[in-house]
């Protein structure tokens, strides 16, 4: 496979040719990482001229859209062969990345995501538009007190009740990465934003036992968060950062019924990149 880069005025666009396999994650996983250091991070991917196309090569493009997502960026597929179309539709992952037919739709969408004003962008959504987000704050107010400094306790608090409606008081909210998610709960990592605080600190702050208010994109199914309360049940100390696993205590019916669809759809998702091409 050979792979041509094109920069364009606010994107990048990736032409691959010929078979996307395996042997040729590593050589697209290199471009990228390149892009994404010269801070060029809204990309599409031109999968016209390939022949053929991989699970591992699959995988290799939802690791990538993860990627540029983290950046705040966008990955897109643009004009893909008939083949790697079916197989893309058939998992699901235009669901995730997106696929556009022409240079100028690709182009529009990687705009919109690249303004911070686009219709659909919340100017106040702390997330930065990653869907792997975690958005959480303690319900017992006195741990941010106890851990954070008062100057880095602004921000905007998370609503809880989806019933009442009843928005909750300004405060403190951290920002993690989803890990997994099922209908028990969900594991997300946190890196501690700008508190400072060590993981030893970040583990005693959100030590088991803690009960804490959360939102999170279902980013096959809708767009927009849904909110929960968990109580954390395990705490993982890295070397920069904390792995936690929360079983969820409070939880709207609806929203059970999106995660277990969104938990199917992702066992589909996975025993399909599983299968040897």
């Amino acid at each position: 496979m050979h792979i041509t880069v094109e920069p364009r005025d606010h994107y990048t666009i990736l032409h691959l040719r010929g078979e996307f396999d395996t042997f040729y994650c590593k050589f697209l996983e290199r471009e990228v990482d390149a892009l994404v250091k010269a801070g060029s991070v809204h990309v599409a991917l031109n999968l016209r001229l390939v022949k053929f196309i991989n699970s591992t090569a699959l995988g290799q493009i939802i690791k990538t859209s993860k990627l540029l997502g983290s950046h705040h960026g966008k990955l897109v597929l643009l004009r893909p062969s008939q083949f790697c179309k079916d197989i893309i539709e058939k998992v699901g992952i235009d669901r995730v990345v997106p696929i556009y037919m022409s240079d100028e739709e690709a182009a529009a969408a990687l705009a919109a995501n690249a303004s911070p004003t686009a219709k659909g962008h919340n100017p106040t959504d702390l997330t930065g538009g990653d869907e792997s987000a975690v958005l959480f704050s303690p319900i017992d107010e006195s741990r941010v007190e106890h851990f954070i400094a008062e100057d880095l306790r602004k921000g905007v608090a998370i609503p809880f009740d989806p019933k009442s409606g009843k928005a909750g008081k300004g405060g403190w909210n951290g920002i993690g990465r989803m890990a997994s998610l099922d209908r028990n709960g969900l594991r997300f990592t946190w890196g501690g934003g700008n508190t400072g605080l060590t993981a030893f600190e970040m583990a005693q702050f959100l030590a088991i036992g803690t009960e804490l208010r959360l939102k999170f994109s279902l980013s096959l199914l809708k767009k927009g968060m849904v909110e929960a309360v968990v109580t954390v049940t395990e705490v993982e100390e890295r070397p920069d950062s904390v792995k936690l696993r929360a079983r969820f205590s409070k939880l709207d019916d609806d929203v059970r019924k999106a995660i277990e669809q969104y938990s199917q759809d992702l066992a589909f998702l996975k025993s399909e990149l599983r299968e040897p091409s």
